[in-house]
């Protein structure tokens, strides 16, 4: 039958109508269809082990799809540390490479379904972290991720305030003389002090916020409260075991920032293959 473009009142209609069911399935997946947190597990630091010994295997045996994925991971840090240098924008470079660690939660979240998919069929492609592009699974991803967003904006002001109050606020001369500045006057030492305090803080927020709740997400359609609600009773009954995965994790991506940011295109993908079976670890499947 031959379609007609029809009058602007009934495509208005359309458009309305079209408009109010996807705000809809928005919001049916914000709120999800688990009411609460379901039961966690102690974690052990065997349990750790056999996370970062799958998240490895994972990675060597989807490596090329994984490198195609995280390839505007170090071309983004490459471009930020070009922007650092400027030198009024020299002291948030350490700050820039830090909240990297902040956002990596959010950007792991394709690489949580090839672990996924792969734990279920025995196989999976790079294509794989794409099929989280769906209402149901995206918008609570993308919600939570707002969050760290927010959280990394709060934290690179943080970081503007710590210098200010220390060695700024006037920009520093050269990159010699800031670094000098910070290594050898007590005002560098106790920038350093404070950043790393304050940095501790906000780090230990998106672990314990995020550690679960980006999995979940892609596990079951808990919705964003119950999954973040998740996360925490995980970091509560594990306090341990999360403190050290979170120091582990600090480490690693320190040295993946090495040489130039190219590191995380191996370190990235390891530990985000590992986070998924880490939350397989803590959280019994469904029924």
């Amino acid at each position: 039958m031959t379609r007609t473009i029809g009058n602007p009142l009934s495509w208005m209609a359309d458009a309305a109508f079209g408009a109010g069911r996807h705000a809809g399935a928005a919001t049916d997946a914000l709120r999800g269809t688990v009411s609460a947190p379901p039961q966690v597990r102690r974690l052990t630091l065997e349990d750790l082990k056999s996370a970062l010994r799958k998240g490895l295997d994972d990675f060597t045996s989807l490596r090329s799809d994984v490198i195609f994925l995280i390839a505007i991971y170090p071309i983004l840090g490459i471009a930020l540390s070009l922007v650092a240098f400027h030198m009024a924008r020299l002291p948030m470079l350490f700050p820039l490479a830090a909240g990297f660690t902040l956002l990596g939660p959010m950007v792991a979240t394709g690489l949580y379904e090839m672990s996924r998919q792969r734990e279920a069929t025995g196989q999976a492609g790079w294509g794989a972290a794409f099929s989280v592009m769906t209402a149901p699974v995206i918008v609570p991803v993308l919600v939570l991720g707002m969050v760290l967003m927010g959280i990394f904006i709060a934290w690179m002001f943080a970081a503007s305030v710590i210098y200010n109050a220390t060695l700024g606020p006037q920009p520093p001369a050269s990159v010699g003389g800031f670094l000098g500045d910070v290594l050898t006057t007590a005002q560098g030492w106790t920038m350093m002090v404070l950043g790393v305090g304050v940095g501790f803080v906000f780090a230990g927020a998106v672990l314990v916020l995020s550690m679960i709740s980006f999995p979940m997400l892609i596990d079951r359609r808990a919705g964003v409260t119950v999954a973040v609600l998740t996360s925490v009773k995980v970091a509560r009954e594990n306090p341990r075991i999360v403190a050290i995965w979170g120091l582990l994790v600090a480490v690693v991506m320190v040295l993946g920032t090495l040489p130039a940011f190219l590191g995380l295109v191996i370190v990235l993908p390891v530990l985000g293959h590992a986070t998924w079976h880490l939350y397989r670890a803590a959280v019994p499947g469904e029924a």
